[in-house]
C-alpha cells in the first residue's frame, strides 16, 4: 500500500533542498528549528549537508551539523559530504565537516581515497592528524 505524497510536503522539501544548495544558513536553521529533519534526504539519498557541502557552503554545513545532522550520512551511491567536498576542492567545507565530526574513512570512495586519487597530499596529512 503506497500513499500519494502530499504536494505541500513535496513543495516544502524542494524549498529546503534549494536552501541547502544556495547555502542559506539562516533559513535552513529556521526550518530545522521548526521541525524539518536535519538529516532530510532527497530521492538520491543526498542529505541537506551533502547538498550544502557539494555546493561549497561551509556556514550552511556548520549550521546543519550544529542541529544534529549526520556529518557522515552517505547518499545512495555511498558518497559522503566530506568526500564530495574533497572532490570539489572546498577547503572551508572540509574543515567545517571535520569540526562537526566527519570521518575521513567513511563512504565509498572515502575522503581519504578521493584525496589520494587527486594527489591532495595536504588533505591526507590533515586527515592523518585527526
Amino acid at each position: 500500500m503506497s500513499e500519494t505524497p502530499d504536494p505541500e510536503v513535496i513543495e516544502l522539501a524542494s524549498k529546503v533542498f534549494g536552501l541547502a544548495r544556495t547555502g542559506d544558513a539562516d533559513a535552513l536553521a529556521a526550518y530545522v528549528d521548526a521541525g524539518v529533519p536535519a538529516d532530510l534526504t532527497n530521492d538520491k539519498g543526498d542529505s541537506l549537508v551533502m547538498l550544502a557541502a557539494y555546493h561549497g557552503h561551509a556556514a550552511a554545513v556548520s549550521t546543519l551539523l550544529e542541529r544534529g545532522a549526520d556529518a557522515d550520512r552517505a547518499n545512495d551511491r555511498g558518497q559522503t559530504p566530506l568526500a564530495g567536498a574533497v572532490f570539489k576542492g572546498e577547503d572551508a567545507v572540509i574543515r567545517a565537516l571535520l569540526a562537526g565530526g566527519a570521518n575521513p574513512e567513511a563512504g565509498t570512495p572515502s575522503a581519504v581515497d578521493t584525496a589520494r586519487m587527486f594527489g591532495k597530499v595536504e588533505l591526507l596529512e590533515l586527515f592523518r592528524s585527526r
